[in-house]
């Protein structure tokens, strides 16, 4: 009988086990077109392999932010022609596949960030991929769907209260502070032993006083700065601006303070000496490791407004884009 020569064979076998791995598929929420919610569909697609420094996740739940939003409606770039782009940030799941160059183990459960405004394989979906520095540990005795509103909002938060230099004895503003970023904000604040007043649109500002810890809550209206300057009549040293005002509370803030938003569009122009700061969000594996301590420990108080399985990807997103989410994050979850 003939046989192939031993070499031969074995060219024969990793040939075969590539091709099994390419058609090897994960369902995953995609656009390939933008506009509408109907560009939203959840399809099968193929399950991408981690490289060297990346790790691969099993994800057991994925929040929903607005800029998801963004990406879906047209105000990030559309896929080329005939590809698809994913959708998601937040991640909370289980290690599957670690590269060789982590240190991560399969099994592990952790938390992560799809950073960037547009890609190929995002958060929502059965598997995804980042960086080996976008990891961290999830939360211990915090169950992924809660987990996963952490990543995007906790990371902005974070490094919204880095700009801003806070200091014991600072008194700073958080606009949107009933908010999933802005409540965030308000807990880190307080932690750096600020004087935190929180405002937002709504007269209930019952979670940013009593659990995110605000000393004031203040409603945002066209009286917002004088009720700031009457309590502070030289204004705060800074504020953390998740609700996008702007120019429109700038004149709260002291002269040679500081302004950080979290959105470019809302950035105001520096004037009076004030230090004006743009938050860019980037991953950040130790500040997330801190920020799961934290929360492991009740110490950042995670809310969930509607979870949604992953079939179900259309019906969260417009809930989200309906407006009407009151308080925390929509999440998907994948069994």
């Amino acid at each position: 009988m003939f046989a192939l020569p031993s070499y031969q064979w074995e060219v024969r076998v990793r040939i075969n086990k590539i091709d099994l791995r390419k058609e090897a598929t994960m369902r995953a929420v995609i656009y390939r077109s933008v506009g509408t919610l109907d560009d939203i569909s959840v399809e099968e697609v193929p399950i991408p392999e981690p490289g060297y420094a990346e790790v691969r996740i099993k994800v057991q739940a994925a929040a929903l932010n607005p800029t998801d939003i963004a990406a879906w409606s047209g105000r990030f770039p559309a896929p080329p022609e005939g590809d698809f782009f994913g959708i998601g940030w937040d991640i909370a799941g289980v290690v599957d596949v670690p590269g060789p160059g982590t240190v991560w183990q399969p099994g592990q459960a952790v938390i992560a960030i799809s950073a960037g405004a547009v890609a190929k394989y995002r958060a929502q979906a059965e598997y995804v991929i980042v960086p080996s520095h976008a990891l961290a540990p999830a939360p211990e005795g915090i169950d992924p769907t809660a987990a996963s509103t952490i990543p995007l909002n906790g990371l902005t938060a974070a490094q919204s209260v880095e700009l801003l230099r806070i200091e014991p004895g600072t008194t700073v503003l958080v606009t949107g502070g009933q908010g999933a970023v802005g409540a965030y904000a308000v807990q880190l604040a307080k932690r750096r032993g600020a004087t935190v007043i929180a405002c937002g649109r709504s007269a209930d500002g019952a979670f940013a006083t009593d659990i995110a810890g605000a000393d004031e809550y203040l409603i945002s209206d066209d009286a917002l700065v004088g009720a700031i300057r009457s309590r502070y009549p030289n204004g705060v040293d800074g504020v953390i601006d998740t609700a996008m005002l702007g120019d429109e509370v700038l004149g709260a803030v002291r002269d040679g303070g500081a302004f950080v938003s979290t959105r470019i569009d809302a950035l105001p122009q520096s004037e009076r000496g004030i230090r004006v700061r743009l938050t860019q969000i980037a991953a950040d594996g130790a500040m997330l490791t801190t920020l799961s301590d934290l929360a492991a420990r009740g110490e950042l108080a995670l809310r969930v407004a509607a979870s949604y399985p992953l079939n179900e990807a259309r019906a969260a997103h417009a809930h989200l884009a309906s407006g009407e989410v009151s308080g925390g994050r929509i999440v998907l979850t994948v069994p």
